[in-house]
């Protein structure tokens, strides 16, 4: 039993450093794949998207023909509904991005977290403890003191950023739903999903990159050099690891953990930005990493509670539920007694 914890264990953390290597690599390969100042220029950020997912269906497609994993049934009108509203997410963030200033739109990333937490409390009538709650408004605090800087939003902007938090926060939220509700593996489900969505972002992904850079994806393959190509490889081969992580790290914990605890990657990109491309981290920015990894401390503790507390309940109840058998038990006995008596 304790090494079958010690086991759990060590996947929850291989997940978490999955989860977080890959996604700090995707963000620092894409910044120099886009950008325009000795970068790449590759401006197309969803077009982009959907060669993630289309090598990661692939894998998936891949893994399921030579037997690795084994796929599950799952209705195809909930991989239409889970794809629309995850391309939704991807098209919203994008957009806001866009349209709004890059203070809005880290604001819209804190605002997920309790999004989250609201939807979950609907949906699923999940109750969350004082500490939880607490732990929560350390992190986004944290975080939006050493990102957020100039705020600037206007009403397309507006609804575009709120029509990304609702998608991305439903599309979190149905990741787990999914899993439990068909009991299907993390990776089995991405590989059910993944092929939906690369199909429609490679077919709709260059007119919203258009739409948002002007420029036309097939005018850059056209003259496209070696170096965009290896990017754009390594972006994709970050982005299966990234897309497997996000899966196993909802399916393992909850769409809450997932964007407190991710909020980790925005530390490491901050830092890794200051110690690779020359950034600028000021004592503002420090201070709010520290808040944030504190807030982050305190949630896992936390979590830990509440588990603790969850097993301390369902002992109590077995343990009463033992004594009533007993209870029930030596009544049949004495009720036996007396049959036998009345026999005699």
């Amino acid at each position: 039993m304790e090494m079958e914890k010690k086991a759990n264990g060590v996947s929850d953390v291989g997940a978490w450093a999955m989860n977080v290597v890959s996604s700090v690599g995707i963000i620092m390969t894409n910044k120099q794949l886009m950008s325009s100042t000795g970068g790449y220029a590759f401006t197309f950020a969803t077009t982009l998207t959907g060669f993630h997912f289309a090598v990661t269906a692939l894998v998936g497609f891949v893994s399921n023909s030579t037997g690795y994993t084994a796929s599950k049934h799952v209705p195809l009108w909930e991989l239409l509904w889970f794809s629309v509203v995850a391309n939704m997410s991807i098209t919203g963030m994008n957009l806001s991005l866009m349209l709004n200033s890059v203070g809005f739109y880290q604001i819209t990333k804190l605002s997920m977290i309790p999004v989250v937490c609201v939807m979950e409390w609907i949906l699923h009538n999940k109750q969350y403890s004082k500490e939880v709650k607490i732990s929560v408004l350390v992190v986004v605090i944290g975080v939006g003191v050493c990102t957020v800087t100039d705020v600037k939003v206007n009403a397309k902007g507006f609804i575009c950023a709120c029509v990304a938090v609702f998608a991305t926060s439903l599309q979190q939220i149905s990741i787990g739903s999914l899993q439990t509700k068909y009991s299907i593996g993390s990776f089995e489900l991405l590989s059910k999903t993944a092929p939906i969505q690369a199909l429609s972002l490679l077919i709709f992904g260059p007119f919203i990159d258009y739409y948002l850079s002007g420029n036309l994806v097939s005018d850059y393959m056209k003259t496209i050099s070696s170096g965009a190509v290896l990017f754009i490889l390594l972006s994709c081969s970050l982005a299966v690891f990234c897309n497997i992580s996000q899966y196993l790290c909802i399916g393992r914990f909850s769409a809450v953990s997932f964007q407190v605890l991710g909020h980790m990657k925005t530390v490491c990109v901050l830092t890794l930005g200051w110690l690779l491309f020359d950034s600028e981290l000021t004592f503002k920015n420090i201070m709010g990493m520290l808040v944030a990894v504190g807030g982050m401390v305190i949630y896992s503790w936390a979590v830990e509670v509440e588990k603790a507390d969850s097993k301390a309940t369902l002992v109590v109840q077995n343990s009463l539920t033992e004594e009533e058998l007993n209870l029930l038990k030596d009544g049949m006995d004495d009720h036996t007694v007396k049959l036998e008596l009345t026999k005699c």
